[in-house]
């Protein structure tokens, strides 16, 4: 047996154990659980196959309860004795993606991000849409092209824009999108929609999502209908899901749904705007730091939007918050509002840049503080550009 060692005010203690799939050496994947600078093999600390599996899918179907059960049992663990053979440094395991993607929808729910999108598309019109304050405005992508962080991405091909018409080749203005992703852990037959106030019975937790576009592609495709080839090329995400039943201690009001109020079926008893601040570097300079507490749409409203017409909601759905800017410039979540559609460049380690080039990496982190003042750190996403083949 040993003694886990947890630093004070670590953004991995006892408040947080986020859950994440790891394999250490040749073992195979697995479900562990991160304790400070620790993983906790959790097949071996509570002596359950379900933490066996190579995804979190079976633990997290298992619903609500259980997982209050088990988080109740692990934060009475990590604080005494746990079996020396279950611990593993983070330095010394390999993470996987912590969950079989079973549908994936992103979502368009920060003002800031809609309004600075629509004042460089539309100039001489509203920023935002007649709808927008309505419903979470969102598009469904691709699961199967959703990848753990570290995983490079490619340049995407596709059809742009060109002076005489639409031209083929690798997109040229490559970008980012700073947001949280959310994960389903207890489904929903069809035609059975989940209620805002019902979100911590369904939603098992929260990671770090760059959803990374082709902003050449995507302006040229998606009128009429939504984004496609612009956006389903790659959708990374961190390796640790902090729980919901974590992040509860996170909440803050909502900034806005005053005029209009909501429908009835988005209005939530208590709201569940979270206090989190991502950061965003680009090749290891820090460019942006946007505030998810300023978003104006709620993860509990985009369950509630995604279920109200009938659809199911599947274990291992995942549904992105959209880019997270702020009202300050520096708090922008793409490079396309950072730049300003590339009219202002940024000095990124003493070179004038606007959108993305081959070699370069971005790396969000993100925290999320609890009403106690304490952290729950998500870890990281970060992707490498490579060229297009």
């Amino acid at each position: 047996m040993t003694v886990l060692d947890i630093p004070a005010g670590s953004p991995f203690g006892v408040e947080n154990l986020p859950y994440g799939v790891f394999s250490a050496g040749d073992g195979s994947p697995r479900v562990g659980v991160r304790v400070g600078e620790h993983v906790l093999d959790l097949s071996i600390a509570l002596g359950d196959a379900v933490f066996a599996e190579p995804t979190l899918n079976a633990f997290m179907a298992q619903g609500y309860d259980r997982w209050v059960e088990v988080r109740t049992r692990l934060q009475t663990l990590v604080t005494g004795e746990v079996p020396a053979e279950a611990v593993h440094a983070v330095a010394d395991v390999k993470l996987h993606l912590p969950v079989d993607v079973a549908d994936y929808v992103d979502f368009y729910a920060s003002e800031h991000h809609a309004s600075n999108v629509g004042r460089l598309f539309r100039p001489d019109a509203e920023p935002l849409l007649p709808n927008w304050k309505h419903l979470p405005v969102g598009y469904h992508g691709r699961s199967g092209t959703v990848y753990v962080s570290g995983t490079d991405v490619v340049r995407p091909s596709g059809q742009r824009k060109g002076e005489d018409g639409p031209v083929f080749g690798p997109s040229t203005r490559l970008d980012i999108e700073a947001e949280l992703g959310f994960i389903v852990g207890a489904g929903t037959p069809a035609n059975t929609p989940v209620s805002p106030d019902d979100f911590p019975r369904h939603v098992f937790g929260a990671v770090l999502l760059n959803d990374w576009s082709a902003r050449d592609i995507q302006a040229w495709e998606y009128v009429p209908l939504g984004p496609n080839l612009g956006k389903s090329f790659a959708t990374s995400v961190s390796p640790w899901v902090v729980p919901v039943l974590a992040l509860a201690g996170a909440r803050v009001p909502l900034p806005g749904q005053t005029s209009p109020e909501p429908l009835p079926y988005l209005r939530e008893s208590s709201p569940w705007g979270l206090d989190i601040t991502l950061s965003v570097e680009w090749n290891g300079q820090e460019v942006a730091r946007p505030p998810y507490r300023e978003m104006y749409w709620s993860p509990a409203q985009m369950l509630a939007h995604l279920t109200v017409n009938g659809a199911s909601a599947r274990t291992g759905d995942l549904y992105g918050s959209g880019t997270i800017s702020g009202a300050d410039p520096a708090e922008r979540g793409s490079f396309l509002e950072l730049s300003w559609g590339g009219r202002d460049p940024l000095t990124v380690n003493g070179e004038s840049r606007t959108f993305l080039q081959d070699g370069d990496e971005v790396t969000i982190t993100g925290a999320a503080t609890t009403s106690g003042g304490a952290k729950l750190g998500f870890g990281e996403v970060r992707g490498r550009i490579l060229p297009a083949r």
